[in-house]
């Protein structure tokens, strides 16, 4: 099969599009072909390398995909060839203390496909059953494969940790990057007042169209102060805040008293800046 790869972390020059086994699916595991995939910035991170990153190479990178199930390993009940699937990236082992009370991404073993182990951006992918979703007809191939990673992200900081409740005000940063535009979506659908903020008007009027009520070009103004001045200087229940260094502070201060500000990720470029953990919840 043809999939993208890479034998060293480096730049783009590292990548090589190539001929590549094609893996049987093992036992409760299934093969899908890929018909989209989609690049998330962790891809650039773990092609240039990641402090105890250890890679098997080559290395296909890819954590977001979606294709038709093309074969079933042993054990697989819930897929046949045909389905259409989309990936989620997250493997978690099932055993440990925290699988067993239902918070598998909190699993001592957790793990990303395409970050860890070998990904998805090939013709063809196998992958756990588990790590599969159906994808209904009539969703397109791109949607399938771009909304899993950034959208139970999002989820996760905003509803799991977060508690949003419908009614509360939700300050989302970079409102057009992947994690940024699903929090948007996802804090509309909760009914939440939403403020976004983005660095252009063409990235504010998306904001808009997929759900802000009100918009923040940080580029302009500060948006601590837009977030003082719009709340009467109440602030906002939640901030989302996947930026890092450079916004902390006036994340802080846009919080109203017994807010929450919720954050995802850790790696960056430099790779100077704390890590935290991908759900990590910070009560002001």
């Amino acid at each position: 099969m043809q999939a993208v790869q890479f034998t060293e972390h480096g730049d783009r020059d590292v990548i090589e599009y190539g001929e590549y086994e094609a893996l049987a699916p093992g036992r409760d595991e299934v093969r899908v072909e890929v018909r989209a995939g989609a690049l998330n910035h962790l891809d650039v991170w773990t092609r240039r390398g990641l402090p105890g990153l250890d890679l098997s190479m080559p290395h296909i990178p890819g954590s977001d995909g979606a294709g038709i199930v093309d074969a079933v390993g042993d054990g697989v009940t819930r897929f046949e060839a045909g389905d259409r699937v989309a990936v989620s990236a997250g493997v978690s082992c099932g055993e440990c203390e925290f699988c067993r009370d239902g918070d598998r991404t909190m699993c001592v073993n957790f793990h990303l496909i395409g970050e860890h182990v070998r990904g998805v951006h090939a013709e063809y992918a196998v992958v756990p059953a588990e790590n599969l979703v159906p994808v209904p007809e009539g969703v397109d191939w791109e949607t399938a494969a771009a909304a899993p990673l950034v959208f139970q992200t999002a989820w996760r900081m905003l509803v799991t940790r977060g508690d949003l409740r419908p009614g509360e005000s939700v300050l989302v940063l970079g409102a057009s990057g992947g994690v940024g535009h699903a929090a948007v979506q996802i804090a509309d659908y909760v009914g939440a007042e939403v403020y976004a903020t983005a660095s252009s008007e063409a990235k504010l009027d998306y904001a808009a169209e997929i759900g802000a009520d009100y918009l923040i070009n940080y580029e302009q103004e500060s948006f601590a102060g837009a977030i003082s001045e719009h709340t009467g200087k109440r602030g906002v229940d939640v901030v989302v805040d996947h930026v890092g260094a450079d916004t902390w502070d006036d994340s802080l201060r846009s919080l109203a008293k017994g807010g929450r500000l919720v954050t995802c990720g850790a790696e960056r470029e430099g790779f100077g800046k704390v890590v935290v953990k991908p759900d990590t919840l910070y009560d002001r």
